[in-house]
C-alpha cells in the first residue's frame, strides 16, 4: 500500500517568520537610508559651491590674462604695421637709388665729355694765371666812393628808427633810400638790419649776419614794409648794439643809420662811447664806418626844432669821427 504523502502547509508559522523577517528588514533598510540622506545632500551641496567659486575664480582669471594678450595682440599689430610701412618706405628708397644708379651707369659717356671739357678749361685757366702772375697789380686805391659816401665795406648794417613818426610820414622815402643804398653795395659777405633799439629784423638772424643774395635782399625790402618794432626815437642802443655784436678788426663793415630826431641823451656820451667801441687792435683806426641818413618828418610840427637840431650835430659828428658820410634830406618826395 501506498503511503499517503504529507499535506505542506503554505501559510505555515515558519513561513511567516521568514516574510516577517524579510519585510523588517527593507523597512529597517529604508529607514537607514532616509537617516543619512539630508547629509549626504548637505555635503555635496557644500562641495559643488565649493567647486563654483573656485571656477569662477579660475574664470576671472581667465578673462584677465585674455584682455592682456588682447592689447599684446594689438601692440604686435601695431607694431606689425609700422614694420610694413617702413619696409615700404625703404623698398621705395631702393628702387629710387636703383633706378639712379642705372640712370648714372647710362650717363657714363656724358660724364666722360663732361671730365674731359673740365680738363680742358682747367689747363687753360693755369695758363692765364701764369700770364696774369706776370702783370704787376694796378696800386690799391684805399676807397671807392659813389655819391660821396665809401662803399669799400664787405659787411653793411641798418640801423633804422621805428618810431611812429618815422613810419607815419617817412617810411616810403626809408623803402627806397634802403634800396638806392643795397644797389650801390652789389655784392657784400653779409647784411643785417636792426632797429633803433637794437631789434633784429629777423629773429632767426639774430646776432649773426644775413648771407647776401637777391632773393634775401628781396625779402628785406619785403619786410621792412611792415615791420614796426617799439621804438624811442634814439639810435644810440641800435648802434652800439651793432657795434658790441659784429665789430672785428679784420672785416670792412659800414653802420648806416635812418632816423628824424635825437629826443634824449648827451651827444658828447654817445661820441665818447661809440669812439672806444669803435677802435680796431692797433688802437689807432677806426674798423666800422658811420653813416646817417636825417629824414625831414619833424620840420612842421612846432616845438621840435631841438630835436632835429641835436640828431643833425650828433650824427654830423659820429659819420666825420668814424669815417662815414652824413646826408640830410629837405624832402620826402
Amino acid at each position: 500500500m501506498r503511503r499517503k504523502r504529507k499535506e505542506i502547509e503554505v501559510f505555515s508559522l515558519s513561513f511567516l517568520d521568514v516574510v516577517s523577517c524579510g519585510f523588517g528588514a527593507i523597512i529597517l533598510l529604508l529607514v537607514i537610508s532616509r537617516v543619512s540622506e539630508p547629509t549626504v545632500i548637505e555635503k555635496i551641496s557644500v562641495d559643488l559651491s565649493g567647486q563654483v567659486l573656485e571656477l569662477e575664480q579660475q574664470l576671472q582669471e581667465i578673462k584677465g590674462k585674455t584682455l592682456l594678450l588682447n592689447r599684446e595682440l594689438e601692440g604686435k599689430k601695431e607694431q606689425v604695421s609700422k614694420e610694413q610701412e617702413a619696409i615700404a618706405r625703404l623698398t621705395g628708397e631702393r628702387d629710387k637709388v636703383q633706378g639712379e644708379f642705372k640712370a648714372a651707369q647710362s650717363d657714363v659717356t656724358v660724364q666722360a665729355k663732361i671730365k674731359a671739357q673740365m680738363e680742358a678749361a682747367r689747363q687753360q685757366l693755369s695758363a692765364e694765371m701764369q700770364r696774369l702772375q706776370k702783370i704787376k697789380p694796378p696800386e690799391k686805391t684805399p676807397d671807392r666812393v659813389i655819391g660821396g659816401i665809401p662803399v669799400d665795406s664787405e659787411y653793411i648794417i641798418f640801423v633804422i628808427d621805428t618810431s611812429g613818426s618815422m613810419q607815419r610820414y617817412a617810411w616810403p622815402m626809408v623803402r627806397q633810400k634802403m634800396d638806392e643804398v643795397l644797389k650801390i653795395y652789389p655784392r657784400v659777405k653779409g647784411i643785417q638790419v636792426m632797429n633803433d633799439m637794437g631789434d633784429y629784423m629777423f629773429s632767426q638772424y639774430a646776432g649773426r649776419w644775413i648771407p647776401d643774395s637777391p632773393a634775401r635782399r628781396r625779402a628785406i625790402l619785403k619786410r621792412l614794409a611792415t615791420w614796426r618794432p617799439f621804438s624811442n626815437s634814439s639810435p644810440v642802443e641800435g648802434v652800439t648794439s651793432a657795434i658790441r655784436r659784429f665789430y672785428s678788426p679784420n672785416k670792412a663793415m659800414s653802420i648806416y643809420i635812418f632816423g628824424d630826431d635825437f629826443a634824449r641823451g648827451a651827444i658828447q656820451e654817445v661820441i665818447d662811447t661809440v669812439t672806444l667801441l669803435n677802435r680796431n687792435a692797433t688802437g689807432n683806426r677806426h674798423g666800422v664806418r658811420i653813416h646817417a641818413v636825417g629824414f625831414p618828418v619833424l620840420f612842421t610840427q612846432p616845438g621840435a626844432e631841438q630835436n632835429i637840431i641835436r640828431f643833425a650835430a650828433l650824427m654830423r659828428r659820429l659819420t666825420e669821427d668814424n669815417n662815414g658820410s652824413f646826408v640830410g634830406l629837405n624832402s620826402l618826395r
